[in-house]
């Protein structure tokens, strides 16, 4: 992905269908997650952001793309 890329056009690099039926994405970093070790220790902890088709994908992030098509 891009530097600056907005989540849209980050999952359109995986699928067109990710681009197209975007709604939002669920992000987190890389390093909370190997401090926290799985996915549910983030979300006790808050640390799961819900974010929307102009967020500005950084270095380190992950995204759970939610869409519909």
């Amino acid at each position: 992905v891009r530097k600056g890329a907005k989540a849209p056009k980050s999952a359109g690099v995986i699928h067109s269908d990710l681009e197209r039926g975007f709604i939002r994405a669920e992000v987190f970093k890389y390093d909370e997650l190997m401090v926290a070790g799985n996915e549910a220790e983030l979300k006790k902890a808050g640390k799961i952001y819900v974010e929307g088709k102009e967020y500005l994908v950084e270095d380190g992030d992950i995204l759970n793309i939610r869409f519909s098509v």
